[in-house]
């Protein structure tokens, strides 16, 4: 290893009886009561940044539909996203948006129903006045518009996720074959196209009575809040609603499984694929724990039973998981696995069974259950650390649904810290039975779809709807924001070794956690012309072996700290970026910098990565969405470019790679004086320090390689299709190439991006979603680099409305260009950018990833102090200069990937230009 120059850094000795004890449950601050109407309400108090999330649980999902309308629950989802009494269509987004509102959305699971959105702290009574508006006055204005309209959204969103998804009608039919056709977890949640086609006004009114009252829901109001002020106006948006009727839980047995189910299911796809599930204990119920721990232990990662023995020691699989999902009727145990090329769902099935059958026999060892303890308590701290989204105001709902303790999160920590090896195995051996369970095989074949269901119209018109709740005058007034808090985002300092390594330091001790990310300024950018992909295989080598670690070794130390561990690599850079409990954090950085430092390249596992990364490749071409990705880049930059090809790079340059190919990379790249660290959580800059000079003091400097990239050679077709035999969307990338990211047109770009296509009621996804019905989601991009990057309009539209998506996109385009952003609209698409900063700021992670650009990118350390002063004072002359200035029209290309005899012709009648017609992997044919 001499010829790698490799520096020793100590490997860290672990032992049981060396590991730090678990880490206590944070004290939440929560209060929990419940209005004269039933409505349950739960104010949880964290004032780390002028967040609040506002979180609402129905407890109704597929759980509660009636036979023939599956599908309804998440229909119905969307349907509470239409206009109310007080709020026409699409203003409750706009005002989110420009109130800088964070991930606003909504989901259906079997058993629930949720509504969520993070907003700036003096927004609170926006969100409650919009959450309110939809629980009591939706039925007064519900109407089949509406309801046609979101008919188009979720069929395009079933077609985008599971039709013309790879092993989407695979995976649907786990649960399919695992209960009975009365049961409500039969169908997919997203129901059949026929159901959600059949869906009548008059069902939709009596669902929306039925289960949406507020003796049905829980209110979740989290983060910068004051519990009596938040009390005040809980009362004033919801205490004057009717207490609906009383809804009785689901009583629904769950026939169980007696003998083994087999299913084969033909799909678009190269690789063969297994899934086993197994119905199980219901969420939070005695053994529901052990299971969890028991699929960590499965496939949990590179030191999991399964990732050991099929993909690193057999090599048959390219991919394994594991997951205990639990539901309230029933859980379901769930085990997939992909098989690599040359290798068949079969052999897959019968080594999944010989470590299924090694775990029952004789349990997992301590460690094994250790490392899945850490794993899990690493998990929930993190999820816990955010406020919104899936995190800490959901996690709280969930509690309270499933257990009735919102602050149940010691107590669940608790459930998983107890269990034992020998409950792992009893459970095992009860629960995972092989005449108890349903193998699925996905192959490769023709699909067997249900037949197109026609758009219809109903014959009758309904009656008008007639409200629950009396009107109130006062809702009509949308409430004005309450003092604007000081956006104060995080602080960091910075810092340089000796030896030129960046480090810099974000502190905050609000969790016992760590996330830190180790910057090296090569990516795609530094690969050689012949060798695309270089770079990844490189990055993906890392934790492959290191002159003191084997790879198991590698992720057994990982595993037993409870570290989660990512390594990357992109157009600019390779990030390894990882996490851990505060206790376990100096022993993680001993790790990634052993990895950094010391990779060995062993020829044995060049060759497994190299035979995964060919997987992976063909894995690629099977996705409509990353076949378009990747052309999209190809006929940007060409193929000499190293930006004209994806992470993975090309077969023959794949094939090619050497250990000494691989070596020569990192050498010239991999030196402090081209790297930074980043660390934000719970360490003092002085233990900062003292951690980065221990791991990385010593590493030696070197001369740095410059990067010299060829130019760009954009394709001069304007259209360039890619064929998917009867592909049932088309996926589509309208794409050009933009300015690199230290513009000084940036902040002009990203208000005018937001308002076209950005944004959620950007021009773009609103023509193309609510107007049309033409897709479930299309939005814009700019992919800034150092150098020129892409712009992309990228989403997936019905087949039939290909041409007429691209038209509308062009139509939109050339109207950014032509016309000032009206005043109105210039406001809402800068405060969405100004006022949304601090959401990106509420989780060590997001800190470290935000920090971590500043030095990919040369950016100054204070930056986005900066940023929001920059936003706010663009203009819409400005806005159109950017539009003017870089969408031009003419250097547009139409990518689009999808069944070209049904697209073609469309295409062809808008007379965009010269049609190039290109193969999965971005060559002319």
């Amino acid at each position: 290893m001499s010829s790698l120059n490799l520096l020793a850094v100590p490997a860290l000795v672990l032992s049981l009886g060396a590991m730090t004890g678990a880490a206590a449950a944070p004290k939440l601050a929560i209060e929990k009561y419940t209005l004269p109407n039933g409505l349950e309400v739960i104010l949880v108090e964290d004032r780390k940044l002028p967040l609040v999330a506002v979180n609402i649980w129905y407890h109704v999902g597929p759980a509660n539909e009636a036979p023939g309308l599956t599908g309804f629950a998440h229909l119905f989802e969307h349907m509470m996203f239409a206009a109310t009494k007080h709020a026409p269509r699409g203003l409750v987004d706009q005002l989110m948006e420009g109130a800088g509102a964070t991930d606003s959305n909504g989901s259906t699971d079997f058993d629930r129903t949720n509504y969520y959105d993070t907003l700036p702290s003096n927004q609170l009574e926006l969100a409650l006045w919009a959450h309110a508006d939809r629980m009591g006055y939706l039925l007064d204005v519900l109407d089949q518009k509406a309801l046609t309209n979101q008919q188009d959204v979720v069929r395009n969103e079933r077609r985008e996720s599971i039709e013309n998804h790879p092993y989407g009608i695979v995976e649907e039919a786990l649960f399919a074959n695992l209960f009975p056709k009365t049961h409500p977890y039969h169908a997919n949640i997203m129901g059949s196209h026929a159901d959600i086609q059949s869906a009548r006004l008059a069902d939709v009114r009596d669902f929306f009575t039925r289960y949406y009252a507020p003796n049905n829901a829980s209110l979740v109001i989290a983060g910068d809040i004051d519990k009596a002020g938040a009390r005040a106006l809980v009362a004033k948006y919801f205490g004057t609603f009717k207490r609906g009727a009383d809804v009785a839980k689901p009583n629904v047995a769950t026939p169980v499984i007696t003998a083994e189910r087999r299913v084969t299911v033909a799909d678009r796809v190269e690789l063969e694929r297994v899934i086993i599930g197994y119905l199980t204990t219901p969420a939070y119920q005695p053994d529901d724990a052990e299971l969890s721990i028991a699929a960590q232990i499965l496939a949990g990662g590179k030191a999991s039973r399964l990732y050991k023995a099929l993909v690193y020691d057999k090599q048959l699989a390219q991919d394994v998981s594991a997951s205990q999902h639990g539901y309230a009727l029933s859980s379901v145990f769930e085990i997939d696995v992909t098989a690599r090329p040359g290798h068949s769902a079969q052999e897959i099935e019968t080594a999944i069974d010989a470590e299924l059958d090694a775990l029952i026999k004789t349990g997992p060892s301590e460690q094994e259950v250790q490392r899945a303890q850490y794993a899990i308590e690493t998990s929930l701290l993190t999820s816990v650390e955010k406020i919104g989204g899936d995190g800490l105001a959901d996690i709280v709902n969930e509690y309270n649904q499933y257990t009735g303790e919102p602050d149940y999160l010691a107590k669940d920590l608790e459930r998983y810290r107890r269990v034992t090896p020998a409950d792992v195995q009893r459970v095992l051996a009860a629960q995972l039975r092989k005449n108890a369970r349903v193998v699925v095989h996905g192959v490769p074949g023709t699909p067997v779809l249900a037949p197109e269901v026609p758009v219809t119209k109903p014959k009758d018109k309904p009656p008008k709807a007639t409200g629950t709740n009396a009107d109130e005058a006062w809702r009509h007034q949308v409430p004005k924001a309450g003092p604007a808090p000081r956006i104060t985002l995080p602080a960091a300092q910075s810092f340089k070794l000796a030896n030129g390594m960046t480090v810099i330091h974000h502190h905050n001790p609000a969790l016992p956690l760590v996330a830190a990310e180790l910057i090296v300024r090569a990516g795609a950018s530094a690969n050689p012309p012949a060798q695309p992909g270089l770079a990844g295989f490189t990055a993906a080598m890392l934790d492959e072996g290191t002159a003191s670690r084997s790879a198991p070794q590698i992720a057994e130390e990982l595993a037993q700290l409870g570290a989660a561990i990512g390594i990357s690599s992109g157009a600019e850079s390779t990030r390894i970026s990882f996490l851990s409990l505060k206790a376990n954090f100096a022993g993680t950085l001993a790790i990634a910098a052993d990895l950094l430092r010391n990779p060995a390249f062993p020829e044995v596992e060049v060759e497994r990565q190299r035979s995964s990364r060919l997987a992976e490749l063909t894995q690629h071409g099977e996705d409509a969405s990353a076949v378009a990705d990747l052309v999209a880049l190809n006929v940007l930059y060409g193929p000499q470019h190293p930006f004209g090809h994806g992470e993975l790079g090309i077969e023959a340059a794949i094939a090619a790679t050497t250990r000494a190919d691989l070596a020569g990379f990192w050498q010239r790249h991999y030196l402090p004086n081209n790297a930074a660290l980043v660390l934000s959580g719970d360490l003092t800059q002085a233990e900062a320090q003292a951690l980065a000079e221990a791991s990385f003091g010593s590493w030696k400097a070197g001369a740095l390689t410059a990067n010299v990239a060829a130019a760009a050679v954009t394709t001069k077709a304007n259209v360039v299709l890619v064929h998917k035999a009867d592909a049932t969307q088309t996926a589509l990338q309208v794409t050009l190439l933009g300015p690199d990211r230290k513009t000084p047109d940036f902040a002009p770009l990203e208000v005018m991006n937001a308002a076209l296509g950005g944004l959620f009621t950007s021009r773009i996804n609103n023509k193309l979603r609510e107007e049309k019905g033409y897709s479930y989601g299309v939005f814009s991009q700019f992919d800034y680099r150092r150098t020129a990057g892409p712009f992309d309009i990228a989403g997936s539209v019905r087949t039939n409305a290909t041409g007429a998506s691209v038209a509308e996109i062009m139509k939109e385009v050339k109207a950014m260009r032509e016309h000032p952003l009206p005043a109105g609209e210039l406001d809402n698409a800068k405060n969405a950018q100004v006022l949304s900063l601090p959401g990106h700021f509420d989780t060590n992670e997001g800190v470290g990833a935000s920090l971590a650009g500043l030095f990919v990118y040369d950016l100054p350390l204070d930056y986005y102090s900066t940023l929001a002063q920059q936003f706010s004072t663009v203009t819409a002359a400005q806005v159109q200069d950017a539009a003017r200035k870089y969408l031009v029209p003419e250097k547009l290309v139409v990518v689009a990937v999808g069944d070209r005899k049904k697209i073609e012709p469309q295409l062809k009648k808008l007379k965009l230009g010269t049609i190039e017609v290109r193969g999965v992997d971005g060559k002319v044919r």
